[in-house]
Parts: structure tokens; sequence; C-alpha cells
């Protein structure tokens, strides 16, 4: 499991490329066994945009190439306050669930693994976390995304009600 980041420029892009997790697969042939790599990668620009991929091949920097190209084609925007998430929620997927609380100025991001990838390449900086049922990686950075998307802000709540931001917190 390789915690890595590596930011590349491409023209006034700038994105934050963290590998989650990479397997090793191996397919039982005649003649022996064949070994292959998937590579979980999750890309964002630290300001509220995130995307995954999964990438497949049979050497690990082609796996990974792959994985930034659909992490890079699947990214959104996602709800932040300044420096944390404006509620808690809990991101579901499969059996993995994904707390996501908000903390105050100075916390920093109390995460682990996945969660944590997830969550420094979107930009949250002070957040608490905690995972429940499910650590296959996989599960965890889908239910992280899920949870972030699930996210609203008072200003979008508002917008969506058709008041001010100050009747609703009245």
């Amino acid at each position: 499991m390789a915690d890595f980041k590596r930011s590349r420029n491409e023209g006034s892009d700038e994105f934050i490329e963290k590998i989650v997790f990479i397997n090793r697969v191996a397919k039982v042939v005649k003649g022996g066994r064949r070994f292959s790599f998937s590579a979980i990668v999750v890309v964002g620009d630290g300001k509220g945009k995130v995307g995954y991929g999964l990438g497949k091949a049979n050497l690990v920097p082609e796996a990974i190439r792959k994985g930034v190209e659909r992490a890079r084609k699947d990214m959104s925007s996602i709800s932040l306050t300044d420096a944390s998430i404006p509620h808690q929620v809990i991101g579901r997927y499969g059996a993995g669930k994904v707390l996501l609380k908000p903390a105050s100025e100075g916390t920093g991001l109390i995460a682990g693994g996945p969660v944590r990838a997830v969550l420094e390449a979107v930009g949250v900086k002070n957040v608490l976390t905690k995972c429940l049922g499910s650590h296959n990686p996989h599960n965890m950075v889908k239910a992280t995304i899920e949870g972030l998307h699930s996210l609203r802000s008072a200003q979008k709540i508002a917008e969506m009600r058709g008041k001010t931001v100050e009747e609703i917190q009245a």
C-alpha cells in the first residue's frame, strides 16, 4: 500500500494525485503464474473537486496512469466551508460506511488510509472521521466520496428552498 503524492502542472490545472492501494493479482496458467496489477488512485485540485479511478495493467506504472486518467474524467465538485465540511454525514457504499464530522480550526485531518487520501485531494483541512463496517479500500474510497457528494452548504439549502440563509438559521 503506497501513499504517494504528485502534482502535475498542465496548463493552469494543478492536481493532487494520490495512490490509495496497489493490488497484485495472479492468474494461474499452464506455464505458471501471470501477474497483473490494479491501482486505486484519487485525484483532486485541493479546492473542492475530487475523483477516483481504478486502473488495471500488467505493469504498476501503467495501472497508475490508467487510474489517474479515469479519476480525472470522474472529477466532481464538493460543497465545503473554509477548511472543513458544512455538517456531519455518513457515506455508504456496499458494506463500507464512513462517518465524516466537521472539526474546529487547528484540529487537522484525523483520518486513516484511503479516507485521508480522498480528503487531502479534495482540500479538507479539519475533519474527524471514523470507518464503520468494511475496511476494504475500494469501499472506503467510494463511501467517502458518496458522503462528500451528499454535503450541502447553508447557502445551497437556502437557494433550494427559496429563502435566505438568515431565515433558515433562525
